[in-house]
């Protein structure tokens, strides 16, 4: 992919930044292939912010087919922040089970006693107060505006992170705070004026059935052609010594 550069710090190796005709065929690509192969998923149904936040924080670090159950049950036990919010805490856990990090509900649960407390059972629409919560994060921030207040704002979960480094960047260690941040920004380009909603689903099906972390299905893959790190090879999405080192066959 073309791109423009970044100012480049002393001693840091500007990372890469797509230009604005590269990011329009990015976004026309993710979208028709969202639109022939995107998941029908029941969060994608709804705008209420409650609904949305619980299948966000279940879909913590946890797959989608063990998520859809669980979604249903936890709603249909906890359909509103005035139900969960007048619930005892270990019966909240008690039906995450069997999904793991309990203090994904625990979270949940006080994100549901502020909001009732703070906002009558209501979630703001605005970053800056959703990341005064507990629990809500940048990312949950972003997925939150987007797709309950269908607002256009930048997400970066693992899925989103792959793509983007991938495509634009290439090599280097994608976990890196600097790397991150740098993604952040890319993802915030990327985000189309129009379909933002869409584009930010797409993206994240895009990561989970395309562009995988271990073997991502680059022959079939209909962002090739602009795609830094095609053909897929694992040892460059390693941190900088390691990376270094391998190029230059130490140690392999």
């Amino acid at each position: 992919m073309t791109a423009r550069k970044t100012p480049r710090r002393p001693g840091a190796r500007p990372f890469r930044e797509p230009a604005p005709a590269e990011r329009q065929r990015f976004r026309r690509t993710l979208l028709r292939w969202y639109d022939r192969n995107g998941r029908d998923l029941p969060w994608r149904r709804t705008d209420d912010p409650y609904h949305i936040l619980v299948s966000e924080i279940m879909l913590q670090q946890t797959q989608v087919d063990r998520v859809l159950p669980k979604y249903h049950e936890w709603l249909g036990k906890f359909p509103s922040f005035h139900a969960l919010a007048g619930a005892n805490e270990n019966a909240a856990v008690e039906t995450w089970y069997p999904l793991g990090y309990n203090i994904r509900p625990r979270r949940l649960h006080a994100i549901a006693r502020e909001a009732v407390a703070r906002f009558g059972g209501e979630l703001p629409s605005d970053e800056e107060t959703l990341r005064s919560f507990k629990g809500i994060g940048p990312y949950t921030a972003g997925a939150l505006m987007s797709f309950a207040f269908r607002k256009r704002a930048p997400i970066l979960d693992t899925n989103v992170a792959r793509v983007l480094f991938r495509v634009v960047v290439g090599r280097g260690d994608p976990k890196s705070h600097r790397m991150r941040k740098h993604l952040w920004k890319v993802s915030g380009l990327m985000v189309p004026h129009k379909r933002a909603f869409d584009f930010n689903q797409a993206i994240m099906d895009f990561g989970a059935l395309v562009c995988s972390a271990r073997k991502p299905k680059c022959e079939a893959c209909p962002m090739a052609a602009g795609c830094e790190a095609f053909p897929f090879h694992p040892g460059n999405e390693v941190a900088g010594p390691i990376a270094r080192a391998r190029r230059r066959g130490i140690g392999t």
